[in-house]
């Protein structure tokens, strides 16, 4: 018997989230250093107490019994619900988005709260469900759940954070034995939507000459007799699924039901982006379009990356930092100078930290004592591989830059108590894994 389980706490897990917490600390302190090595911020004692308050959270959550949070969950989460409309209206701008609240310098950021709480409540919904509905209604009703959220936290505008609401619907639902059609269909709309709505914007600022074949996908009047033309046959093909019950009509209809709604999406969101987040996706593309604008934040990231090599340039030794190359660099791209210091070898550490983090939740999901604590345990390893993925990708120059944090270490206190909450959720699965 391994001395974890023994002890009854998941010490690895816990590890991991202090370890990578730590070093948020240390190079938000970094970050600060002036050229001539003067701290001119506070930033990381207000992350040390956050840190510490993330932790005693995290210690009191694992210590209470995660089931209990299953009969609160829809108050939590209409109370979230709440407070992300309170923002919308009376909430403090910060970079472009209203999502803040608070009074003073003490301020939180509702939506990364109601991550958490939306996790709970459509666990919650999951496992209630898996006797007293259909694979689609219950599919149908997680995606409400999840896109009321998604949809306020949109309106803020802060695209970033809601776009970490659709890989935890994605693993919650599949974990919940919902069928794999409908999460691909969602998967699949979500991707083409991306590719349709990146194409024109390709051709504008990069390519620079129209392309017969983008058009159709521009222009209003080729849209809409697209989709007439895709419904007309689509609904041939239900007619005949439904007379004849052949498979191939229903995957006719699947495929033209994802393209229909990818072409309606993409132009929509083509409507409502705000010029920023146009320039966020053009300079992903290729961030020499506009080097000393947009592109800056790329280009400084990926040459700060690279100049640390193997093993970097030392701690508080960093240049990019302290001569401020990179702006937001104790938030969106910690990991830029993280790695500028301690090179490809710190770099990997960070990897590993967090690949030990969701491993451990796959663990803790597999051996839960029950369904609701699987599926609140498999979100939370969908939030932080998100985070990770999109956040490090985007210092890398290989994601487009949409302000999600590398969750324990960029800087913000609503982040860290809440990723360390998560940590808490999964720690109180963990010691009860035996109890039913």
């Amino acid at each position: 018997m391994k001395v974890q389980d023994i002890v009854g706490i998941d010490f690895l897990l816990l590890l991991a989230a202090v370890t990578l917490t730590v070093f948020g600390v240390l190079f938000i302190y970094s970050s600060g250093l002036s050229s001539s090595g003067i701290q001119g911020s506070t930033e990381y004692v207000k992350q040390i107490i956050w840190g510490a308050s993330g932790l005693l959270i995290a210690v009191i959550i694992a210590l209470i019994d995660y089931r209990r949070l299953q009969s609160l969950s829809p108050y939590l989460y209409l109370g979230t619900l709440g407070l992300l409309l309170y923002t919308c209206m009376f909430g403090h701008t910060v970079n472009g988005a209203r999502a803040w609240i608070g009074i003073g310098n003490f301020g939180i950021q509702p939506s990364e709260f109601a991550k958490i709480t939306t996790i709970l409540f459509l666990g919650r919904y999951l496992d209630a469900s898996k006797r007293k509905a259909t694979s689609f209604i219950r599919f149908l009703l997680a995606c409400t759940i999840v896109f009321i959220p998604m949809a306020i936290v949109l309106i803020q505008p802060d695209f970033g954070t809601s776009l970490v609401f659709i890989p935890i619907l994605l693993v919650m639902t599949f974990i919940a034995g919902v069928s794999i059609k409908y999460i691909i269909f969602l998967g699949a709309f979500i991707a083409i939507t991306a590719i349709l709505m990146v194409l024109p914007l390709w051709q504008d600022h990069i390519l620079k000459h129209a392309l017969p074949s983008i058009m159709v996908i521009t222009n209003p009047r080729f849209i809409g007799m697209g989709v007439l033309a895709l419904s007309l046959i689509g609904i041939l093909a239900l007619v005949g699924f439904l007379l004849y019950k052949k498979g191939y009509f229903f995957w006719i209809v699947y495929g033209l039901g994802i393209i229909i709604f990818s072409l309606g999406a993409s132009y929509v969101a083509r409507k409502v982006l705000k010029d920023y987040q146009i320039m966020r996706l053009i300079v992903f593309l290729d961030p020499e379009v506009d080097p000393r604008g947009a592109g800056w934040n790329i280009i400084q990231s990926v040459t700060a990356i690279g100049s640390g090599g193997l093993q970097g340039k030392g701690y508080l030794q960093g240049t990019h930092s302290h001569y401020r190359f990179l702006p937001q660099q104790s938030t969106d791209f910690i990991f830029s100078i993280f790695s500028e210091e301690w090179g490809l070898i710190g770099g990997m550490l960070v990897f590993i930290l967090f690949l030990l983090i969701v491993l451990r939740l796959v663990r803790i999901m597999q051996i839960a004592s029950d369904p609701f604590g699987a599926y609140i345990t498999a979100g939370l390893s969908a939030m932080y591989s998100f985070h990770f993925l999109i956040n490090v990708g985007m210092a890398m120059g290989i994601m487009p830059i949409t302000g999600i944090p590398l969750l324990f270490m960029s800087y913000g206190g609503s982040a860290l108590i809440s990723a360390m909450t998560g940590i808490g959720l999964a720690l109180s699965v963990y010691i009860r894994r035996l109890i039913r």
